[in-house]
């Protein structure tokens, strides 16, 4: 047996490259790190977007914030004005009388048996589907002459501030892609009605109180309010409130009737 000799090469060299084993794989398989790799791009992004995010809705809080604050002002401005003009006509031997309401608040108080065709309509209308729902109405002609029709089963008045801003903060909910969605995050708001300049829920409650030119959008993205019975019990649907009933115009006695069923 004769080996083949090689300049520069040990036969000890040759024996080890030999008895050496093949290469191995790597243990992690490739399509495996391709997926590290993009989780790790993702995190990125959503972390940068998270922090882009947050600086946004600083900004958005400094103007909501402005905003309700304006109001505010405006409503204390509005109530210092009334009390001015009713002192003035009291002065000079007058009586102040307070510009009609341009805002009322519905409440059906009778279920379905023996409800006429012409009231049902008028009720599907009002969207007063069930008994102990509400809706904000605009007064004009003909919501008044709607609520003649329907009176018979529904009880309204005009509210104040303070219940509609009750009835928006704890009952109110938002009809979201035909769905009935909880007022929880003005972003809900801002994405349904912000081409209307309605970005938060003091918005909303202005533009419902103010009955500004948003109100249709505003209301009819209001989900009919659903109250409870009222506490203590009614005392008589079947007569008017004038005479000692429930149903009719309760004009600011509405804000009492609200608060027990709120």
């Amino acid at each position: 047996l004769s080996f083949v000799e090689f300049p520069d090469v040990s036969f000890s060299f040759l024996c080890n490259m030999a008895d050496a084993e093949p290469a191995k794989l790597p243990k992690v398989p490739e399509s495996l790190l391709k997926k590290r790799k993009r989780f790790e791009q993702l995190k990125a992004q959503r972390a940068k977007a998270a922090i882009l995010q947050k600086k946004k809705n600083k900004e958005k809080r400094k103007i909501i914030f402005k905003r309700a604050e304006s109001y505010v002002r405006e409503y204390r401005r509005k109530e210092r004005d009334e009390i001015r003009l009713k002192r003035e006509a009291k002065k000079h031997g007058n009586f102040y009388v307070p510009p009609e309401a341009k805002l009322a608040f519905v409440v059906r108080i009778r279920g379905i048996n023996g409800v006429s065709p012409k009231v049902r309509k008028v009720l599907q209308l009002l969207r007063l589907r069930q008994i102990f729902n509400g809706t904000f109405v605009k007064l004009n002609k003909a919501s008044l002459n709607m609520l003649k029709i329907a009176e018979p089963y529904i009880a309204w008045g005009y509210p104040n501030l303070k219940t509609v801003r009750e009835l928006i903060y704890k009952r109110g909910y938002g009809k979201i892609q035909k769905r009935r969605i909880a007022l929880t995050d003005n972003a809900l708001i801002e994405k349904n009605l912000g081409k209307s300049g309605v970005i938060c829920i003091e918005d909303l409650i202005h533009e419902i109180f103010t009955v500004g030119p948003n109100f249709r959008a505003a209301n009819n993205f209001l989900w009919p309010f659903k109250l409870s019975s009222p506490r203590g019990g009614m005392r008589k649907k079947g007569n008017h409130f004038v005479e000692g009933g429930d149903f009719g115009n309760r004009e600011d006695k509405i804000n009492c009737f609200i608060r027990q069923m709120n």
